[in-house]
């Protein structure tokens, strides 16, 4: 297929990788980022474009890969009738493309995506179409760059997996950010505990997060737990999360 990326973000960069390297082409990428669009074109040998107006009108599929704010925005500068045109987005409508063309929809890949990592990912796509055709051509670009199972998603389907990615996701790995803050403070290398991380990922392939779940707060060791929060009183915001957690963890224990 003929695509248009218009974003030359992370999912724009990433998605793009993986549409080359399933013998699609990328005919022109727009984006208010000059630089960043034009890296993009330079890598896969094709056009940058700084202005809606200047989109290329021949293409398959034109894909919005873009901020969540910013959607409303772009999709008001676009009139692309009988295109498929759809946004990447988990938590935005799709009918934010309504006034584009009939034909949109929504290509929502649900994996973590930074364009610094050349490794191409597993990605798992949720798809949704307003018509027939939208949503047949969105499952067959899906299903030529992942072999994950395409599933179809509705706004209301979306929008709570969106949630519960952000959970399993943003919010662990702020808790990392918070955990390697600490170590730096306290002279400890945050590379000791990446044979953690890894363990405790994967043991949930294999069990339910709530069998898998260890540590002071779900045994009650209420001596453990009274000398982390005395050492914590030093750091008063991870100490109010710590107990935060803590008082999960034995709510749902």
């Amino acid at each position: 297929m003929d695509i248009v990326m218009i974003g030359s973000g992370n999912v724009a960069a990433v998605l793009g990788r993986k549409f080359v390297a399933a013998g699609h082409r990328i005919v022109q990428i727009l984006s208010r980022n000059s630089t960043e669009a034009s890296a993009l074109a330079y890598e896969w040998d094709t056009e940058s474009a700084n202005y809606m107006s200047l989109i290329n009108p021949s293409a398959d599929v034109y894909l919005l890969a873009v901020s969540d704010k910013g959607l409303g925005e772009v999709a008001a500068q676009l009139n692309l009738p009988g295109k498929v045109v759809a946004h990447t987005a988990g938590a935005v409508a799709a009918s934010v493309l309504a006034d584009v063309t009939e034909h949109y929809g929504v290509l929502y890949p649900l994996q973590s995506l930074r364009k610094e990592n050349l490794r191409l990912p597993e990605i798992p796509f949720y798809v949704d179409g307003h018509t027939a055709y939208a949503k047949a051509v969105l499952h067959q670009l899906a299903s030529s760059v992942s072999s994950l199972p395409v599933t179809d998603a509705t706004d209301a389907q979306r929008l709570p997996l969106h949630v519960a990615a952000v959970f399993v996701n943003n919010f662990v790995n702020h808790l990392y950010v918070l955990a390697q803050d600490y170590c730096i403070k306290n002279g400890i290398d945050f590379a000791q505990l990446t044979p953690l991380i890894r363990e405790t990922a994967e043991r949930i392939s294999q069990l339910p997060p709530k069998q898998a779940q260890t540590g002071p707060a779900i045994r009650h060791d209420a001596d453990t737990l009274r000398q982390h929060l005395q050492l914590l009183e030093a750091h008063p915001h991870l100490r109010h999360i710590y107990l935060l957690l803590t008082e999960s963890i034995q709510q749902e224990g």
